[in-house]
């Protein structure tokens, strides 16, 4: 069905090695000129535990289908990472970046340019390097017979609730939950429409041509107004505006899915493979949090080579 409608179906993946000296000074140096940003700088939101080396792996073997990656970083290749391979480019953030948003920590701004990615396809998906696929999966599992996406969230009926309970009772709200709550109120001023829940983090499917209307048009104003927010901040816009956007033009399907279908595994859990085995989910995130510790990100690699053991052609 599916596979005769779309032609192209390419994958983008952001990527940082925030073990890298060079990175790290940058970064530093960036902070120490913009004291007065927010930035939460949780660790695992930049240190690398290769976890996209197996995402790649679990591609593969399950979406075989994929025709380029795209790895989008800040002037860096994974050590491992088969350049030769014409299958996978890497993508350098000043290549598709407005100069005033260098140098970017905040993938919520790096995402909102991806659609500038020279030769990438129409439909695309897009994943954080710590998203796995853990089923065959068709490219039906991603768009609808329309061509437009599926839209997959997790019901969540009292988020905005639970915003302004905490703001009530001066509770702290992570800067993603407020980047969400931002994109959930331009859709409400603009289209009247509001879709409870939150994207499930997971792979997800776009249409370029959806990208380019929201960034180059109906929130340009708004969207260039953070693009100086060099780290995550409650100022953010996050990508779940591409997607409640979709869907208030009638260009998406919005889908609600369990952990059988898509989940999250805090990387604090104890036993990852245990969850797994219960679920059986088609897409999983091994999500690092605040409340991970070192002991529990050195259990991701043992982990990830247990389920994904073969070496894919990405890599060297």
């Amino acid at each position: 069905m599916m596979e005769g409608q779309i032609e192209n179906i390419d994958l983008v993946y952001l990527w940082v090695d925030g073990n890298d000296p060079v990175w790290m000074k940058k970064k530093q140096e960036t902070l120490n000129s913009h004291k007065t940003q927010f930035s939460v700088n949780l660790a695992g939101r930049y240190i690398s535990n290769d976890e996209i080396k197996y995402s790649l792996r679990s591609v593969e073997k399950h979406l075989p289908w994929i025709r380029n990656i795209y790895i989008v970083t800040d002037n860096q290749v994974p050590s491992w990472l088969n350049v030769e391979n014409p299958r996978v480019r890497i993508v350098d953030h000043k290549e598709i970046l407005p100069e005033i948003a260098l140098p970017c920590f905040n993938s919520s701004i790096i995402e909102m340019f991806i659609y500038r990615i020279p030769g990438l396809s129409e439909h695309f998906l897009y994943a954080n390097d710590d998203n796995f696929v853990n089923a065959d999966l068709s490219p039906s599992f991603f768009f609808a017979e329309d061509k437009f996406p599926i839209i997959r969230f997790q019901f969540q009926f009292a988020h905005k609730t639970e915003i302004r309970l905490k703001k009530l009772l001066k509770i702290p709200v992570n800067n993603y939950r407020l980047s969400i709550e931002n994109a959930n109120k331009l859709i409400k001023s603009r289209f009247g429409k509001h879709y409870p829940g939150i994207s499930h983090h997971n792979v997800d499917s776009y249409k370029k041509e959806i990208f380019k209307e929201v960034v180059e048009e109906i929130f340009k104003e708004e969207l260039s107004g953070v693009l100086t927010n060099h780290f995550r901040c409650p100022l953010n816009i996050q990508r779940i505006i591409f997607q409640l956007y979709a869907l208030a033009t009638k260009q998406g399907h919005l889908k609600y899915v369990g952990r059988r279908e898509s989940c999250r595994i805090p990387v604090q859990r104890p036993d990852y493979m245990r969850f797994i085995l219960k679920y059986k989910p088609s897409l999983f995130c091994l999500n690092d949090t605040e409340k991970a510790t070192d002991s529990d990100r050195a259990r991701i690699r043992p982990f990830l080579e247990e389920l994904f053991p073969e070496k894919s052609s990405f890599e060297k």
